[in-house]
């Protein structure tokens, strides 16, 4: 018998894993890759946790899918700031379910747990997102968490599992799992829902921006992840790395509508702009480059905008340049 789990690598998604794997079932561990976890190095760490309940672990990747067909047009609408919670977790299912065949599995489980969170995990919201996955008439998802205050799904039903050995969590104490994880020998795990950046408020202003300006694709994802944001003007979008980390990742992106800014030997964020912007938003993105460089204020420095070189004068106090942010 196997089973696949939507895995977050949080406690709960460890333990419902666990619980499965003690009763001799072969659990494969699916992440959903919706592109807006918390961190782009959180993959091998997922599977060091997935291995660490016995099982095995793999990456669905879904960001344009779920772009395109989710995040902007949620049936039932928002959670906090720009997460659609049901119709994600209803679209994880029904993916889910569609690689049953694939992967030679009979069901799905997962960490949910009845009311723990307000807006997709009460009763009616678990039986919303049973409808979006399209699974109801199967019953094949299966919340070892809280499967004793939910109605027998068809695993337990068939006898693949023993119910017996099932848990009834409700709520929001979190005392059962905590214990459990000390039993098991738990110590690393993410905080409950803490690993979606779509919760985010910052991350809310920043997609509405890219709604506001023109249409929002795939490959904005992960800029909008890391460093300061620039509306400008013209409508340009202007993007300057903070720090080192935001650099060290600024610099792997390519994305297709954006252009590099770089300077003539100064030392800079790595730093994209609109590649359709306009001559003055040039010369603004221009000035506001350098005024995060150490470029001497009151004077022209060479810079180059893709192809294009220019001089530009950087602002004399960084004041001017914050009311372009995106997010203040």
């Amino acid at each position: 018998m196997k089973s696949l789990a939507l895995f977050s690598g949080g406690l709960d998604s460890m333990l419902a894993v666990k619980l499965i794997t003690e009763q001799g079932i072969d659990v494969t561990a699916l992440h959903i890759d919706i592109g807006f976890g918390s961190s782009r190095d959180r993959f091998e760490l997922l599977q060091k946790r997935a291995e660490m309940v016995g099982a095995d672990f793999n990456v669905i990747n879904t960001r344009e899918q779920f772009v395109k067909e989710i995040l902007f047009n949620p049936k039932y609408g928002y959670g906090k700031n720009f997460n659609p919670c049901i119709d994600c977790h209803g679209n994880m299912f029904r993916i889910a379910l569609g690689l049953l065949e694939k992967y030679g599995a009979s069901f799905i489980i997962t960490g949910e747990v009845v009311g723990q969170r307000p807006m997709s995990q009460r009763s009616d919201a678990l039986k919303k997102v049973s409808a979006l996955a399209d699974s109801q008439e199967r019953n094949l998802i299966l919340r070892p968490l809280s499967a004793k205050v939910l109605e027998p799904t068809t695993p337990e039903i068939e006898g693949w599992v023993d119910r017996e050995r099932l848990l009834g969590i409700q709520g929001r104490s979190r005392e059962v799992q905590l214990r459990l994880a000390k039993e098991y020998g738990f110590e690393d795990y993410e905080s409950p829902g803490g690993g979606c950046l779509l919760t985010d408020a910052s991350m809310a202003m920043k997609i509405r921006d890219i709604q506001e300006h023109g249409e929002f694709v795939v490959e904005d994802i992960e800029l909008l992840k890391y460093g300061r944001h620039f509306r400008l003007p013209g409508g340009a979008k202007l993007v300057i790395g903070r720090n080192r980390e935001d650099n060290e990742y600024l610099k792997e992106i390519n994305h297709s509508g954006y252009v590099r800014i770089k300077s003539d030997g100064l030392p800079c964020g790595v730093t994209y702009l609109s590649k359709d912007a306009s001559e003055a938003d040039r010369e603004l993105a221009g000035r506001l480059f350098l005024t995060y460089t150490k470029a001497q204020r009151g004077k022209k420095s060479r810079i180059f905008i893709g192809d294009e070189e220019l001089e530009a004068v950087p602002f004399d106090d960084k004041k001017e340049a914050s009311k372009y942010f995106v997010v203040k």
